[in-house]
C-alpha cells in the first residue's frame, strides 16, 4: 500500500473508533500530528488502532498503567491530550 493510501485508511480507522470520545482523542490525534511520522511511527499508530478503546482511553489519561509495547514519545505525546478540539 502506499503512503497516501496507508494515511487514508489510518485516518478513517482514527476517525471511526465506536464512541465520540475515542473519535476525538484518537482521530484528533492523528489528525494534528501525524505529518511527518515516518514508517515507524505510523506503525505504532496502526497497532494502537488494534487495541481497545478503554485500553487506550485509560492509558492516555493516565487511569491505567500504559503496556511496555506502547510506551514512549509517541504516547508520552499523546498523554498530553492538547490536539482535541471538541467542535460546538
Amino acid at each position: 500500500m502506499n503512503h497516501d493510501d496507508r494515511l487514508k485508511r489510518l485516518r478513517f480507522r482514527a476517525w471511526h473508533r465506536g464512541t465520540r470520545e475515542a473519535d476525538y482523542m484518537i482521530g484528533g490525534f492523528f489528525d494534528r500530528l501525524h505529518q511527518g511520522w515516518d514508517g515507524e511511527a505510523l506503525d505504532w499508530f496502526e497497532g494502537l488502532l488494534a487495541q481497545e478503546d478503554a485500553d487506550i482511553l485509560g492509558w492516555v489519561m493516565g487511569t491505567i498503567p500504559v503496556p511496555a509495547e506502547w510506551q514512549g514519545a509517541l504516547m508520552e505525546r499523546m498523554q498530553r491530550i492538547d490536539y482535541v478540539d471538541i467542535p460546538r
